[in-house]
């Protein structure tokens, strides 16, 4: 499917032509779509928050209650989705989603866990080289554990925390200022965590970029894809940092505080001398069960795991990652770019002066979220919205983000969207 934005149209038909022609149309019909008291549908428009759940979440989740029921332990070798290895099923898929290779990505824990994890290894602060460089206007938790590693390893965050920031009267980080703050602080930084994409503008940093110009400086560099997973193509191994993190429960729809996911590049799968927390599920498979052996990590990401995964959250995310595989994740994405762009044609088509997208509109700084900026930083609009019908959510201080999640939303809930706040307006 291409379609440029010469050739969008602003009407329901135009919308609905576009909903028969989609390739990936029948996919919404494998997910629970919100409603109303009165079940009216809602325009769901906040899958970057929490995504819908797939209607055979209800399956999978069955199959191992009634594993559990009948088979008692003798599930984690009998049920039909044996437990002992359930979180390698969930290799390949992840995989294909994050461009990496199945050995370099595990599902476990949950995002913020993950991510201290990831510090412990490749954070390893010296007293010359010792700053971390985060964006300005990062998701609170990451800078919330990047402070917290900061100082348990005795450092000050006023000191060693550096901010790569928009410039003033921007909202969007330039890739050029980042290069000017490793030019000020040169060696003394020990490691980039970026979070990508930005989950207030919806702006996607260049992954390959930034990874090529943390390693020239001697630093390590890790991405925090919470916004990104399911929503872009990162390329992991190909672009090459140390680690990644994400969750699982927005774009990958697998449900309220479900697990995370984590990548560590297969350059660092051997090296025994890199520290780590260390737990039972990441030591040698073969003697994992002889109690009496010292700890010998699993040479992939599974190395980084602690405990046994917990069954039941991963069954639901594997009913969601299989649609994932049936749809395709390069397929999901051209869809996102088309849908996403037919939206800011039609946000662009109201010439209102009191709303602005701030998101890039290079679709390859961007995945499908559009972050509205309001005038005056006034929620009603929101509010409003919301009482119309449509599921958004706002963030202080002053925008709305909206998000056209391929795999469920169609054309028509996108012109609808814009239809009722053109209405509001």
């Amino acid at each position: 499917m291409t379609i440029s934005k010469t050739t969008y149209q602003n009407t329901l038909a135009f919308a609905k032509e576009q909903d028969v022609k989609d390739p990936l149309s029948h996919f919404r019909d494998r997910f629970h779509l919100p409603i109303d008291k009165d079940d009216n549908p809602l325009v769901y428009m906040c899958g970057n928050s929490l995504g819908c759940q797939p209607k055979s979440v209800a399956t999978y989740l069955e199959q191992e209650l009634n594993d559990w029921a009948n088979l008692g332990v003798e599930g984690h070798f009998e049920a039909e989705n044996p437990w002992m290895p359930y979180h390698e099923f969930l290799a390949n898929q992840m995989a294909d989603i994050v461009g990496a290779l199945p050995s370099e990505v595990v599902i476990m824990n949950t995002l913020t866990t993950n991510l201290h994890l990831m510090m412990v290894s490749f954070y390893r602060p010296t007293a010359t080289r010792h700053k971390i460089i985060i964006e300005s206007d990062a998701f609170p938790s990451d800078r919330y554990a990047v402070e917290s590693q900061i100082k348990h390893h005795g450092f000050d965050p006023s000191e060693s925390l550096v901010l790569w920031q928009p410039r003033e009267g921007e909202e969007l980080c330039r890739y050029e200022d980042l290069e000017a703050i490793v030019k000020e602080h040169g060696d003394s930084i020990a490691l980039f965590l970026i979070g990508n994409t930005n989950y207030y503008s919806g702006q996607c940093y260049p992954i390959q970029k930034i990874t090529e110009l943390g390693h020239r400086n001697g630093s390590k560099v890790g991405f925090d894809l919470a916004h990104g997973v399911g929503n872009i193509l990162p390329d992991l191994h190909k672009n090459g940092p140390d680690f990644a993190v994400w969750c699982s429960y927005k774009y990958l729809n697998s449900g309220p505080g479900s697990l995370g996911g984590c990548f560590v590049h297969e350059r660092h799968h051997r090296n025994t001398k890199l520290n780590r927390f260390s737990g039972w599920w990441g030591h040698n498979k073969d003697t994992r069960f002889n109690m009496r052996h010292g700890f010998d990590p699993i040479p992939s990401a599974e190395g980084w795991q602690l405990s046994n995964p917990p069954i039941l959250s991963m069954a639901a995310v594997k009913a969601s990652l299989d649609i994932f595989a049936e749809a395709g994740m390069k397929n999901i994405r051209a869809k996102s770019i088309h849908l996403t762009g037919y939206l800011e044609f039609l946000l662009d088509d109201l010439n209102h002066d009191r709303i602005s997208v701030i998101t890039p509109r290079d679709p390859e700084q961007r995945g499908c979220q559009l972050s509205i900026q309001v005038k005056n930083a006034d929620r009603s609009l929101h509010d409003q919205l919301t009482k119309a019908g449509v599921i958004s959510d706002w963030r202080e201080p002053d925008v709305i983000r909206v998000a056209p999640a391929p795999l469920y939303t169609s054309y028509e809930d996108v012109y609808m969207l814009v239809e009722k706040l053109k209405q509001i307006l």
